[in-house]
């Protein structure tokens, strides 16, 4: 039978790991809305972040693999679900990042640092995240990594910012 002091020291990184940051930061045009507790809207606690330049984006999606990345001018050109939220990083400490949600249901989400402050995703730069947390590598991301359940009230995510790691391609810095 293992001690508790040992059975603590081997779950305490596992726990961390998945722990929502505390006291953190709530930014994005959305934070209002998270950190007053209305919904429907998601919280993403980020973690990972390579550094504190540029801005975190959030981007909701509608749930279908064939919307999942989709152009926004296209999504809001069919009347489909497409909500992104931003905002600078602050200097130090946890942040969250929120996004209102148009009803409890099943939805995308992908979460991005933009390094360089260019619209298109920059491949060598800027970093993503989605809820399932999985290693990207080098593939393009998958819907079934970024499909998210939004409830009535503020659903929170902790995500792990994922970045080009050489010929492994993308990967947590801080695995």
């Amino acid at each position: 039978m293992m001690s508790i002091p040992r059975a603590c020291a081997l779950l305490a990184p596992a726990l961390l790991l998945g722990a929502a940051p505390s006291a953190a930061e709530m930014i994005g045009e959305d934070a209002a809305t998270c950190s007053a507790g209305h919904g429907p809207a998601i919280q993403a606690n980020v973690i990972g972040l390579k550094d504190r330049v540029g801005e975190v984006w959030l981007e909701l999606y509608p749930a279908s693999e064939a919307d999942f990345l989709r152009p926004d001018t296209d999504l809001w050109a069919e009347g489909k679900t497409f909500r992104r939220t931003r905002a600078h990083l602050p200097a130090s400490g946890a942040i969250s990042i929120c996004v209102r949600v148009p009803h409890p249901g099943r939805y995308a989400l992908l979460l991005r640092h933009n390094r360089v402050g260019k619209d298109k995703f920059s491949l060598f730069s800027d970093g993503a995240g989605f809820p399932s947390n999985e290693k990207l590598g080098r593939s393009k991301p998958k819907f079934a990594q970024a499909v998210i359940v939004a409830g009535p009230g503020v659903t929170a995510a902790n995500i792990r910012v994922q970045y080009l790691r050489g010929l492994g391609g993308f990967a947590p810095l801080n695995p």
